[in-house]
């Protein structure tokens, strides 16, 4: 499989968006609370799609929304740390390679 290389470049359009829009003075620690409120929508939206225990009234989320929300932030934690994230993705499958892994119940 190649390795096509577009995170970085998503990565960049997060860093320079986030200066156009006024972010870029966001510190860290509320970009962690950011990050685990738009976990919990992409919970709340997969628990929507599966309908699981869900009430007659809960709005319909947009799944695919709230991941990207997610992502967004991941990528400027990333941004703010220095990390290029998707240097470190392929790294990390290089170690992920290497695993052996046990399945579900073994």
């Amino acid at each position: 499989m190649e390795k096509q290389k577009y995170l970085s470049e998503i990565q960049e359009y997060i860093r320079e968006i986030n200066k156009k829009r006024g972010f870029e003075d966001t510190t860290i620690p509320e970009l962690f609370m950011y990050l685990s409120e738009e976990v919990g929508e992409v919970a709340k939206a997969a628990r929507q799609v599966t309908k699981m225990h869900v009430d007659d009234n809960s709005e319909k989320k947009e799944l695919a929304h709230e991941m990207a929300d997610v992502l967004s932030y991941i990528l400027d934690l990333a941004n703010r740390f220095d990390v290029d994230l998707e240097q470190a993705f392929w790294e990390k499958e290089e170690i992920n390679e290497k695993r052996v892994w046990k399945k579900k119940g073994e």
